[in-house]
Order: structure tokens, then sequence, then C-alpha cells
């Protein structure tokens, strides 16, 4: 498939170079948008234990600064699904000629409301923490500031934050599931178009 060329979303009509065609001919993901996709994949499979490990762990500096890596992280996410979502405007996905309607749909609102509540759990975390009047340290780099003491919407930004986990649960589950069951039931690729070249053709 080295000299095929392939045409999508909003460029549709304009060949693309053999490098954004997986080896079954199928348009592949930009690398801007691999890259995004899989650092997000690595920060939420960061930001999930990091909780964990926290709210288990007895009141200790080791606590406050674990739960500081999983603000930090929370906090990184927000930025990066902002950039996934401004960036998908600019390069929407390429459509898969292959897949029908239906998955194509289900496709999509996964992946909408995967951006949705990675939206919501950063910000509700974020004001979970500063509505106790508390500042947020990102890395200890900088510090994001807190906020007016206030335990009403404390309580409402702990119970969406305490809801939403399960929401990121099966979303991510069936996301994966979703992957899984193209990769051995249908066998059609679809891992491919978000993985790099891997035969070297983007050295030619």
């Amino acid at each position: 498939m080295a000299g095929s060329t392939v045409t999508a979303g909003k460029q549709a009509g304009t060949p693309l170079p053999a490098t954004y065609v997986t080896a079954s001919g199928l348009p592949r993901y930009h690398p801007v948008s691999q890259a995004l996709h899989w650092v997000t994949a690595a920060l939420a499979l960061a930001v999930l234990p990091l909780a964990w490990v926290a709210v288990s762990l007895p009141p200790a500096p080791l606590k406050g600064n674990i739960f500081v890596l999983h603000k930090s992280v929370g906090l990184t996410i927000l930025a990066i699904v902002v950039l996934r979502i401004v960036w998908r405007m600019i390069r929407p996905a390429p459509p898969d000629p292959q897949a029908p309607r239906l998955l194509t749909l289900i496709g999509r609102v996964n992946h909408w409301l995967l951006y949705a509540i990675f939206l919501i759990m950063p910000i509700s975390g974020y004001l979970l923490s500063a509505l106790s009047g508390r500042d947020t340290p990102y890395f200890w780099l900088f510090t994001v500031p807190g906020l007016t003491k206030d335990e009403g919407p404390q309580k409402i930004a702990e119970s969406i934050h305490l809801v939403g986990q399960w929401f990121v649960y099966a979303l991510v589950l069936l996301h994966i599931a979703g992957t899984v069951w193209h990769l051995v039931i249908r066998r059609d690729g679809l891992l491919e178009r978000m993985l790099p070249v891997q035969d070297g053709r983007g050295s030619r």
C-alpha cells in the first residue's frame, strides 16, 4: 500500500500521502491526533490509581503529595482535552468507509462523552479543592489559586466528582471493549489507524 492515497474530513478530494494510510488502505489519524490520544490514555490510567492510593492513605505528607500528583495530572488532562477538541475541529477524524453507520455513530457518541467527562472531572476536582479555600499546586511548579471557601458549592462539586468517576470507568471500559471487538472480532484494522506507520514508509 506504499503508493496508496486517501481522502479524509475537510480535505476530501485532496490526496493524502501513503503514510496516512494503513496497511489495509484505511485513512490513518493525523500524528498529532495519535499523540494527543495516547497521552490522554496514559494520563487517565495514571490519575485513577493516584486517587485510589491517596484516599486510602492515613493523614501524612505522603497523602498530600499524592493528592498533588492526582490534581496535577487532572489539570493536565483538562488542558489536553481542550486541545484535542480544538484540534478535532481543525482536523476532523478520518472517515472509515467500511464501518456501518450505527457503529460510526456509537463511536462518535462515546468519544464526545469521553471528552465531556474528562472536562467535568478535572473542573469538579479543582472546585472541590478550591472551594475549601485551598490553592492547588501544579507539580510543585506553580500554584493555581483557590476560591473563597463555600461549603454548599463545594459539596455539589464533590458529588459531581464522586459520581463522575463511575462514568469514567464505564466510558473507558466501553472504549476499550469496542477497540478489542474491532481488533479480535471484526479484524478491520481500526486500531492501526491510531498507531504510527510501522513499515518504514515514512522514511522513503
